[in-house]
């Protein structure tokens, strides 16, 4: 099917995937502050994507950290795209293939975004593991030096398990053939590293949504999108454009909240996925 000379007969504005998407998001939005303001539970802490190393990983959460975001305008912006694209794709592609798009291209994105953040943090669970391993006076005062000034009071327990190993510190650089003071020193290293381990935490649909911007451009290249709603652009530039961004923002912003590298790793599991489906001629 030629989808620049398409015609749609019988288009719904709010297909069955897209509306129930566009339902669970607001409902999840609801759920989690319901839940923050009358229990102080974060919904993110239970649902939202951990690093598959860390204690507080489930596997579930590859699905569930999509429908949980973190405000009002994360949540319409994505909603927002997935309603402008999305609704043209799944009257194209049928509910069903809508939907294993964008589920595949939202795992893709956690995938992606974690294998980033593994080549970043490798060396040093490395250097942990090792002075885990061979704990010794000197490693814990250097390894005690070199996150000097990380946890501010707001960060709860670890600030007082940190407090209390700056004072196991002080007595192990006066007394450091004492083995209780290693092994008290080292408690905390192993509370550590779990603690970086468990502090990736994604949520949002912005990766799936990526997916679909990535899925429309392919498709309708041509397609004018007018940005700030005056400004022309044809849809295959728009996505380059914005790939490119994310691409810069990932590597200059890396320490910011937004996982632009997660919104890489939808569209180029989109990517892939469209070229796999017309290589099967399945559309």
């Amino acid at each position: 099917m030629n989808y620049q000379q398409y015609s749609p007969q019988g288009f719904t504005v709010l297909p069955p995937v897209v509306k129930n998407l566009l339902i669970l998001n607001g409902l999840f939005f609801l759920a989690t502050l319901a839940l923050e303001q009358a229990y102080r539970i974060d919904l993110a802490d239970y649902l939202g994507l951990r690093f598959p190393g860390s204690q507080a990983f489930e596997p579930y959460q590859f699905i569930s950290y999509m429908f949980l975001h973190g405000s009002i305008s994360h949540l319409f912006f994505n909603m927002f795209a997935l309603w402008m694209f999305g609704y043209t794709l799944e009257n194209i592609w049928g509910s069903r293939r809508f939907l294993t798009y964008y589920l595949i291209t939202g795992v893709g994105a956690a995938l992606v975004h974690y294998a980033i953040f593994y080549i970043e943090f490798q060396p040093l669970i490395n250097y942990l593991d090792v002075l885990i391993a061979n704990p010794s006076a000197q490693g814990i005062v250097e390894f005690s030096a070199s996150i000097k000034g990380t946890f501010s009071p707001y960060a709860g327990e670890m600030h007082l398990k940190y407090n209390e190993f700056n004072r196991t510190v002080g007595q192990l650089m006066r007394n450091p053939d004492n083995p209780a003071l290693i092994e008290s020193a080292k408690g905390f290293v192993i509370d550590y590293k779990q603690y970086m381990l468990n502090r990736p935490n994604v949520i949002g649909a912005s990766g799936a949504v990526f997916g679909i911007l990535l899925a429309f451009g392919m498709i309708f290249p041509n397609v004018r999108l007018y940005l700030y709603f005056f400004f022309p652009i044809k849809a295959k530039w728009f996505v380059i454009l914005y790939g490119l961004l994310e691409l810069y923002l990932g590597f200059t912003q890396s320490q910011s909240n937004i996982a632009h590298f997660a919104h890489l790793g939808g569209m180029i599991f989109g990517f892939f996925l469209i070229k796999y489906w017309k290589h099967k001629r399945i559309f």
